[in-house]
């Protein structure tokens, strides 16, 4: 890339909520976005908007992985391992194995699959950023969470290794873990669409994040300089103390 050149993010998951959000964040911010997701019609809706790349990805898929790389070029700056999933809401005795075999794939093997991929990229531009999106599901259990919380547990020990791995290259690791966010599909994703199960999760709750909220932070994490590294960001709602204590009104 020639000194003129506008540094290059990668955003996975960009069709919606955090991923979207971020990808405008940091197209503001003058970066050239790669905005990756299934559904090609809404990423090509978006990279129109932010004059980024949009490319038609499911991070399970090795092959289609690669071809993300290739699209997003021989240098890397910043990498949004954003895409990821709840599916489900049962206890353990109950539990569909198909469900957490599935959060498993795209929460921890998806992030490694698009992680393996760029990091030829993202050393070759001399100042590279990971930023996973964990979730606070990642630091505590709750009933009826354990797939999704195993699977987010899964997205912080490979971000805690990955940083230890790759100690002494120009490469900072962050985790940003959010909890309570309101965005259009995350729990109706979790409920199989059911939206009063959906609606139900943030009643009463007056001011829930927002995915603004998470890329503004990330796009703060970006702006830091090189040699300052943000280990792990938790974000909560300030109505949220906690998995299981968050207050409600009516």
């Amino acid at each position: 890339m020639s000194p003129s050149s506008p540094r290059v993010a990668v955003v996975t998951g960009a069709s919606s909520g955090i991923g979207r959000a971020t990808a405008r964040a940091l197209a503001r911010d003058g970066y050239r976005v790669v905005v990756a997701a299934r559904r090609a019609d809404r990423i090509a809706e978006l990279a129109a908007e932010i004059d980024g790349v949009a490319v038609a990805c499911d991070i399970t898929d090795p092959t289609a992985v690669a071809q993300l790389a290739a699209a997003a070029g021989p240098e890397v700056h910043v990498l949004v391992n954003n895409a990821g999933g709840a599916f489900g809401l049962d206890p353990i005795a109950d539990a569909d194995p198909a469900q957490w075999r599935a959060m498993y794939e795209v929460n921890v093997l998806g992030l490694l699959h698009v992680t393996q991929a760029l990091l030829p990229a993202l050393r070759a531009s001399g100042d590279g950023l990971v930023v996973n999106i964990g979730s606070t599901a990642g630091r505590v259990a709750y009933e009826g969470g354990a797939g999704y919380t195993a699977a987010k547990h899964g997205t912080k020990v490979v971000t805690e290794t990955l940083r230890l791995e790759l100690c002494g290259e120009p490469i900072r690791i962050t985790e940003i873990a959010p909890g309570m966010v309101a965005t259009e599909e995350f729990s109706s994703v979790r409920f199989g669409g059911d939206q009063a199960k959906a609606d139900a999760v943030y009643a009463g709750v007056a001011e829930p994040l927002v995915a603004e909220d998470i890329a503004q932070a990330i796009s703060w994490v970006a702006s830091r300089p090189s040699h300052v590294n943000v280990d792990e960001l938790v974000i909560r709602p300030r109505a949220q103390a906690a998995q299981h204590k968050v207050h409600r009104t009516g």
